[in-house]
């Protein structure tokens, strides 16, 4: 067994990893990017090496950055993890060349089947049913559009280098195929270095169902049974489960055959993830990742292996320690994926410091990267963490991870965690009718935004006056306990006549009323017409809500001029305003054009000086591997352009203004 490996990745796979390779008494190193220097990574592996700059090009992707590092610690091997380098045949030879182990498949395998042209022709030679077209990948956009032309609609365009959904786009439409193209090439560049595309059919319906595989690179090859990825949006998976949900009978022993079949006729080396779509009772083979999958963990849970070691044990020689008849099943997994994102703005990439991260104490496994004071930025994938529960059956595990995103608190940015409870609870994920399209489906008409309950309203802005009067005497009226803010009052009414807060969250603007705090810690505060009598106690990190005869414990924070308030129901976030600004905060500068969120630009599409029309993009930006555009709200003449391609820029910020356009009336002279 190694003495030493170098992890070259971050965030929750490399601490899973490093977390077994202790186990094994395996030392680890780590690399980082200069924006994860702090990084919980950096801190749980001990040793780490900077790689350069904060985006992937400029660390994660550089070769030889990677190779020195492994070499200044004094690493045997280098173990990829997933992303970044890991299915790059050329990083496998150069670990090589430089003396040293590449944990994963050879990069005669990786040539092979870490392309998906190349791997679905693999699939055809061994017998296994393959869709049509995709067998030739093309980084020249006229080629790709020619292939995608002949074939009929809709089309789907997927990144020949890469996988987990990034820049694959379903076309529908033949005007629609020349801008598809040209994002789809643009982030398969940005997430794997190659932005070579493939072109095949898009089957409407399918479910995504993927074998966990292990090879000695010798022709023994074993399996670990089947994982279902069926929920999806926009091909990135949500929620992963193993065993699959029910299959048609027969099915589940063709697809762990044609697995591990293709994998034998390529003497596979290490683990890798066989993957097929599925409808009804046919399936195709979709393509290869040969290496470790986000959603192993599954897996891991039902069959009691744990495949990093599995992968280190390959790698290092000792062949596989099991063989077929020594796996078994036990039980139900089910893995949500916890993403920084606003379901309720298209899912919309959220960044910024998190201010409280709490999981549940009881038996759920968490895999993260993250933790209290971790800064989520742009330069890299939204996931958060990842929840995994196992129980008897799968009905339980569903249940039990619903319960466990309940309890997790997340507040200083927006995730998708009450979105994934919603997802558990629909009829199709309860009994298995689900397919690919389920989600986008579910959210054609919007997400919607869920209403702030009105304790949690009042709740937050009582917390908001507390947190007021404890900055001190420079606050003003807020600072005495015994005032509302206002010097103001309606005869006997305890209530302020005049709001005292602003609260702004997705769907309505409250109005805030306080009335004086009691001794006894208990206030009256007033949401719209609504009045609430409440105490609110700091317990420990949380604060106990007091309202009547029942009691609950929230959790509450500020940052950045916001308050977030988590508790039963889901996480909400308000502005926070106070009422003498109210004036100014309703004011809205026509015309300017702001940043949703922290990214880089990409490209601008007008000058100053052009007209654009409602609805034109003026600016396109990149942000956690995610394109977004930033169009006109108003017809006019763009006065100012801000930015320029390739920089950074903070959420919020000023990028151009459109100046409304001025009606010309019928007779006006021209100059």
């Amino acid at each position: 067994m190694f003495r030493k490996i170098l992890i070259a990745n971050r965030g929750e796979i490399a601490c899973r990893i490093a977390r077994t390779c202790k186990r094994l008494g395996i030392a680890v190193a780590g690399v980082h990017s200069s924006a994860d220097r702090d990084a919980l990574h950096t801190v749980e592996i001990g040793e780490s090496i900077g790689l350069g700059g904060a985006t992937a090009t400029e660390s994660y992707l550089r070769i030889d950055a990677v190779i020195a590092a492994a070499l200044r610690t004094g690493s045997e091997a280098i173990h990829p993890g997933y992303g970044f380098l890991a299915e790059n045949p050329a990083f496998a030879r150069a670990v090589e060349a430089a003396g040293l182990v590449f944990i994963g498949p050879t990069p005669e395998v990786i040539d092979r089947l870490g392309n998906k042209a190349s791997a679905k022709a693999e699939a055809r030679c061994a017998g296994i049913a393959v869709l049509g077209g995709g067998e030739e990948a093309s980084a020249d956009a006229e080629v790709v559009a020619a292939r995608a032309r002949a074939l009929p609609l809709p089309v789907l365009l997927k990144p020949a280098a890469g996988g987990g959904g990034k820049g694959m786009h379903v076309v529908r439409h033949p005007g629609a195929l020349a801008d598809a193209i040209a994002t789809a090439m643009r982030e398969a560049g940005s997430a794997f270095g190659d932005p070579a595309l493939i072109v095949e059919p898009y089957v409407e319906h399918g479910r995504h169902v993927e074998v966990q595989i292990a090879g000695d690179g010798r022709g023994h090859v074993i399996h670990l049974f089947e994982r279902e990825c069926t929920l999806q949006r926009r091909y990135q998976k949500l929620i992963e489960e193993a065993p699959a949900a029910p299959l048609p009978e027969g099915l589940r022993e063709q697809l762990l055959a044609d697995a591990v079949r293709l994998a034998q006729r390529l003497n596979y080396r290490g683990v890798g993830t066989v993957e097929f779509l599925v409808a009804r009772d046919r399936h195709w083979f979709l393509e290869v990742n040969p290496r470790l999958q986000v959603e192993h963990p599954v897996t891991e849970e039902v069959t009691g292996v744990d495949v990093v070691e599995l992968m280190l044990r390959i790698a290092a020689g000792e062949g596989l320690p099991l063989r077929q008849q020594d796996v078994s099943l036990r039980g139900h997994a089910v893995e949500a994926r916890l993403c920084a994102e606003d379901p309720e703005r298209d899912f919309l990439p959220s960044t910024g410091e998190i201010v409280v991260l709490r999981f549940p104490a009881w038996d759920v496994r968490v895999e993260t990267g993250v933790r209290a004071g971790s800064v989520v930025t742009p330069y890299y994938d939204s996931m958060l963490a990842k929840l995994i529960v196992h129980a008897a059956d799968r009905q339980a595990a569903l249940d039990r991870l619903s319960l466990a995103l309940a309890a997790t608190q997340v507040l200083g940015v927006t995730t998708n965690g009450r979105f994934l409870q919603q997802l558990i609870a629909l009829a199709q994920t309860r009994d298995g009718s689900f397919h690919t399209r389920t989600v986008d489906e579910l959210l054609k008409d919007g997400a919607g935004a869920m209403v702030a309950p009105l304790r949690l309203v009042a709740a937050a802005a009582a917390w908001w006056l507390l947190d007021m009067r404890a900055q001190g005497a420079g606050y003003g009226a807020w600072s005495a306990p015994d005032v509302t803010g206002w010097q103001m009052h309606a005869g006997d009414d305890p209530v302020s006549a005049v709001p005292g807060l602003l609260l702004r969250d997705r769907v309505r603007l409250h109005e805030v009323r306080f009335g004086a705090r009691q001794p006894g810690g208990e206030m009256l505060v007033q949401v719209g017409q609504e009045r609430l009598r409440l105490a609110l106690r700091a317990d420990g990190d949380l604060w106990q809500l007091n309202l009547g005869d029942a009691v609950e414990h929230v959790a509450i924070a500020r940052r950045a001029g916001r308050l977030y308030v988590q508790a039963g129901e889901g996480a909400f976030d308000f502005e926070a305003i106070d009422y003498l600004a109210q004036a100014a905060a309703a004011q809205v500068t026509s015309g300017e054009l702001r940043t949703p969120m922290m990214g880089t630009i990409l490209k601008t599409h007008a000058a100053v000086g052009d007209m654009v029309r409602a609805g034109d993009v003026v600016v396109t930006m990149e942000s956690m591997k995610m394109e977004m555009k930033i169009c006109a709200e108003h017809e006019g003449v763009l006065r100012s352009l801000t930015v320029a391609a390739g920089q950074t820029v903070e959420r919020g910020a000023l990028v151009a203004q459109v100046d409304a356009a001025v009606p010309t009336h019928e007779g006006d002279s021209q100059p």
